[in-house]
């Protein structure tokens, strides 16, 4: 019988005891080491609304994986389980980097509070005005006793894309409700996005602030032990792995997200070699794989007009003629965008698009002086040019380049 492709990896020794989703950020266990302090400061604010009464509205900051979001679903389980025999209330979480509008954010709110017999009635995804929303929105909380606790993460997101109003309208609700509460989470990354709030919104919101610090490299290697215990075999893991990881997140900003995904993703590697022990060289390939899926994202999320600039970059780096000028990396630009028939940008705007490929550490560029010569950029990649050639021919736009050679170019100081 013919062996199927996948045979040889289901055969490999398996690392995972459990569910990888485990080392996800988004998985939440039964006790949140590290976090006791602030998750009782928050139960004990929340605790009003089990008695019937509205909780304040609170603002929660923290720079990324420090335990905020893990924080508020968890107390989101134990209210649930508080709450079980009486069901007064409503507990609702939403990313707002997935819904950014002031009409998706009021829409799926509404669109909760209807039950599966009324599920035709359901506000639509566009075509009602917003005030219309609003209303039915209001109409469905009231209608009976209880409290409403609606957290908002990634906040700021919503914020600077669609202004305070939706936060206005929220944070005002109870005037116009008989029946129901309704209390606010807001959860960021960035403190200063309360600068761009309405007085009366940033008053009514931030009734209650807190900050989550972030994880130091002990704290990070608990949260690890904790995790490795839950989803691997018994000594698979090489007793220098958490600790390494821990190491490595701490040094950028005690993120627990990176040092689970370090883990995780080593892991991975090591059970795809078909390797019994997860070491410190799988962690190390781990880091490398997560950094180069990073700029591969930034790369394929770019403009047109950048991805052009950033190919003539790649293809006159390939011809390897040292330190390349702004002046070279035009010219190449100029000839492939008349290939591709996209508008051909002044080199002003090319040397801006070269800033901000620099300011996205996918290129290097340093400015040289030549004194009466004038200034020029001195351009090379940050990122592997074979690699990035492929990701930026996957654009459809750029696919007329694939085997365009730039002339030769003499660059006159």
């Amino acid at each position: 019988m013919e062996e199927n492709i996948f045979q040889p990896y289901l055969n490999s020794k398996r690392i995972f005891q459990r569910n990888r989703e485990i080392l996800r950020s988004s998985y939440i266990p039964d006790e949140l080491p590290h976090r006791k302090e602030q998750i009782n400061q928050l139960a004990s604010i929340l605790v009003t609304a089990l008695k019937g009464d509205r909780p304040s509205n609170v603002l929660i900051f923290g720079k990324t994986g420090t335990g905020k979001t893990a924080s508020v679903k968890y107390l989101e389980k134990e209210i649930k389980k508080a709450d079980s025999q009486f069901n007064r209330v409503h507990y609702l979480y939403m990313n707002c980097e997935v819904v950014d509008t002031q009409y998706g954010v009021l829409q799926n709110i509404g669109n909760t509070f209807f039950t599966d017999d009324k599920f035709k009635d359901r506000i639509p995804f566009t075509g009602w005005s917003t005030e219309r929303v609003y209303n039915i929105l209001r109409e469905k909380i009231d209608e009976t006793n209880r409290v409403v606790i609606i957290v908002l993460d990634e906040l700021d997101k919503l914020v600077y894309k669609s202004g305070d109003d939706v936060l206005y309208h929220l944070s005002r609700i109870n005037d116009d409700l008989q029946n129901a509460k309704v209390s606010l989470i807001g959860i960021s990354n960035d403190l200063k996005f309360t600068e761009f709030l309405d007085p009366r919104v940033k008053s009514r919101l931030g009734e209650e602030k807190m900050v989550f610090p972030p994880y130091n490299a002990e704290q990070l290697r608990d949260i690890l032990n904790q995790r490795s215990d839950l989803a691997f075999y018994q000594g698979v893991i090489d007793p220098s792995v958490p600790p390494l990881c821990s190491a490595l997140a701490a040094q950028e900003h005690g993120d627990a997200r990176r040092a689970l995904d370090l883990l995780r993703v080593a892991a991975e590697i090591a059970e795809r070699n078909g390797d019994d022990k997860v070491t410190e060289a799988h962690v190390y390939k781990a880091k490398n794989k997560i950094e180069l899926d990073c700029v591969t994202e930034a790369i394929r999320t770019l403009p047109t007009q950048s991805k052009l600039v950033l190919m003539a970059i790649m293809l006159q780096e390939e011809r390897g003629e040292g330190r390349l000028t702004t002046g070279d990396v035009y010219e190449t630009y100029r000839e492939i965008s008349q290939i591709v028939s996209v508008t051909v940008l002044t080199q002003r705007r090319v040397t801006d698009l070269i800033s901000e490929l620099d300011m996205l550490g996918i290129i290097h560029a340093r400015v040289r002086s030549f004194g009466r010569g004038g200034r020029t950029k001195e351009i090379e990649s940050s990122v592997p040019v074979v690699e990035t050639k492929k990701i930026l021919e996957e654009d459809e736009i750029l696919q007329g380049i694939k085997n365009y050679r730039p002339k030769n170019q003499t660059t006159l100081i």
